[in-house]
Parts: C-alpha cells; sequence; structure tokens
C-alpha cells in the first residue's frame, strides 16, 4: 500500500537567523530503489545551526535540518534489495553523490567530486530543495541508507549518524589503537563520542577541555586523563606527548601550541569546523614532520562498520531528548555548551 506523504510536517528556518517553526514540507513519491522512513528521532548537531543561521555561507530557505536520523522503513520501491518494511535504520550528511568519482568508487562518497547531495540545504538531481530529519517522514535512496543494529536503541543511535562517524572515521584513518596516545579536543556532542570510540579502540585517551567542569564525565566515558586548557602549565606538561589529536570545538585553535602536543609524526585532525579563518606558523608543523588535517564524516560503508562497532561495545550517544518546540531553546543551550551530550527531537512531537 502506498503511503501518501507529498507534504509532511517539519520545523524549519524559514530565514537565517530566524526561530524555527513548524511547517509542511514535500517529499517525492517512493521511486524504484527508495524508502520511506517514518523517522522516530533526530538529533540536533552543531553544524545545523551554522547552517540555519547562514555562519557557513548563504543557505536554502526554508531550511528543515537535520542529518542524524533514526527510524523504521514503512514503505520500499520496487527495485529495493537491502530494506523491508519494519527495518530499523538511519541517514546521515548526505542523501546522494556522483556515483561515478573515484571517490564514490572507493566508498568514499562523503568527498565526492561529482556533486555530492547533502541530507539538507542542498539541490538534488532534479534542482528540488533537500529538507532534513527535523520532520516525521524523508524519502531516501536505499544506497544512502544504513541499518542501525538492534543493540542500539533508536534515539541514542541518531546521533551517530554525524558525531558518531565523524569521529570514527579518523580514529581509524590515523589507526588510534593499543599503543597510542589519543587526545580529543571538547568534550561536547562530537567530543564525548570521540572518548567513547578511542576508548574502545584500545587507545590512551586524554581529553583537553577549557575547564575541568566535566572532567568526572570524561573519565566515566572512558578517558584515562583530563587536563584544562586555559592552564597554560598543560602544554608545557604535555609537549610531545600525542600520537593524534583530534580537534571537536568549532572555534579557533591556538594551533601552535596544539601541534606541540605532538610527538614527530604526530597528527592534529580538525573536525569542528570553525566560521572564521585560523592562522599557522609553518614551523609547528615542519619541526618533528607533523601534520595538520582536516576529516569530514564517513562514507556509506564506514558509517554502517561504526553502527556495528558502536553496537558491539553496547554504547550510544548520551542523549537529552527534547520536544519539538524545545528547538530554538536547544539551539540556544549548545551555543552555551549546556548539553550532555547531544539533543535528540522526539519527531512524535513534530
Amino acid at each position: 500500500m502506498t503511503t501518501n506523504v507529498s507534504s509532511v510536517p517539519a520545523y524549519a528556518a524559514p530565514a537565517a537567523g530566524a526561530p524555527l517553526e513548524r511547517t509542511t514540507v514535500p517529499r517525492r513519491a517512493v521511486g524504484e530503489h527508495d524508502v520511506l522512513i517514518d523517522i522516530k528521532y533526530a538529533g540536533i548537531c552543531h553544524s545545523d545551526i551554522h547552517q540555519a543561521r547562514d555562519g557557513w555561507g548563504k543557505g536554502i530557505y526554508p531550511m528543515v535540518p537535520g542529518h542524524e536520523i533514526a527510524g523504521v522503513v514503512t514503505e520500499v520501491g520496487p527495485g529495493v534489495t537491502r530494506f523491508a518494511v519494519g527495518d530499523r535504520v538511519g541517514v546521515g550528511c548526505f542523501v546522494d553523490s556522483c556515483r561515478e568519482c573515484e571517490y564514490c568508487r572507493q566508498g568514499l562518497e562523503q568527498y565526492c567530486t561529482g556533486g555530492g547531495t547533502a541530507t539538507y540545504n542542498a539541490l538534488d538531481k532534479n534542482g528540488e530543495p533537500t529538507y532534513g530529519g527535523y520532520s516525521t517522514h524523508i524519502v531516501v535512496d536505499e544506497n544512502y541508507t544504513v541499518r542501525i543494529p538492534e543493540g542500539l536503541s533508536l534515539d541514542q543511535a541518531a546521533p551517530l549518524l554525524c558525531a558518531g562517524i565523524t569521529l570514527y572515521s579518523p580514529l581509524r584513518h590515523w589507526n588510534a589503537g593499543p599503543g597510542k596516545k589519543v587526545a580529543v579536543v571538547g568534550l561536547g556532542g562530537l567530543g564525548h563520542m570521540g572518548v567513547k570510540i578511542a576508548h574502545a579502540l584500545g587507545a590512551e585517551v586524554t581529553v583537553l577541555s577549557q575547564t575541568l567542569r566535566k572532567k568526572d564525565d570524561g573519565l566515566a566515558l572512558g578517558a584515562d586523563h583530563y587536563y584544562a586548557t586555559s592552564d597554560e602549565a598543560t602544554f608545557e606538561a604535555l609537549a610531545g606527548t600525542f600520537d593524534l589529536i583530534v580537534s571537536t570545538v568549532s572555534a579557533p585553535l591556538p594551533f601552535d601550541k596544539y601541534l606541540g602536543l605532538l610527538k614527530t609524526d604526530g597528527a592534529l585532525v580538525n573536525v569542528g569546523a570553525p566560521e572564521e579563518p585560523v592562522s599557522l606558523n609553518l614551523f609547528s608543523v615542519i619541526g618533528g614532520r607533523k601534520t595538520l588535517a582536516g576529516s569530514m564524516i564517513g562514507g556509506i560503508r564506514e558509517t554502517q562498520e561504526m553502527l556495528d562497532f558502536c553496537a558491539e561495545h553496547g554504547f550510544g550517544a548520551e542523549i537529552e531528548l527534547i520536544r519539538a518546540d524545545q528547538i530554538n531553546e536547544a539551539y540556544e543551550r549548545v551555543l552555551a555548551s549546556d548539553v550532555r551530550y547531544r539533543f535528540v527531537i522526539d519527531a512524535a512531537t513534530i
């Protein structure tokens, strides 16, 4: 039986910086390889706020944010082979890619050079705007949908579709594991997942945070050490310590100081994306053959791997479940670092 979801309830920003409000948005008909997903939960990512406020450039409005989506399949197209009605599924930061470039062929669709399609604030291949997870339903190609293992609750799984994979991908790529010393800068929505994943990979984990306010949380999540970066003595004490530092913060770092914490051949990887340009003295990387790098989410195959890894190790995100009418308040609390550690919208309240 075909479900009519041509127009679905959603929360959207009508203009840059405007409060989100309840509205309706169109959804396409279920195509040959599409799945219709009844959204159960949607995480709130800091990037939602950046985009809804034109922090990363001019947006497409009305904008329905949300790329941490967990739900249940309620309809499948006739050509779908990977999913069936009733399956628990997730959708992350993109819903299509060119499928032909060298990166798509390698399963690195997040770096598609032929034209990827973001889950929201983008135009699809037909020139229609995409709308994200702050809504009741979404239609997605099966090839850009992942399976949520039974060992994960849907509400705690939702943030894994961005926060989880954003940390898992660089930790895997730079070989975090036994014998490696890994630091996570910032203990927020991204950082708390970095601590959990790095610990599960077997690394020795340190949290570098502005203050010691969340120290007990960090240690409980799996950190071995916790230091305050507001204390200059921290940078002296930890000089030359880490194989890998992953920065999750959205404000520019004093990179020269943080690069000084790396061993020779160490890497400082940014997954937070400040709106402002940053500065760097190149001697900070030349000395010690160090790497300053960035990383962006993961491909579909790696995202599935991450979900299976989290289920195997028995953890999801630490969440605060909210109603849809609390989204605007939640945005302000995210900016004030007043969430432990990810807001998740109960889509039943939309």
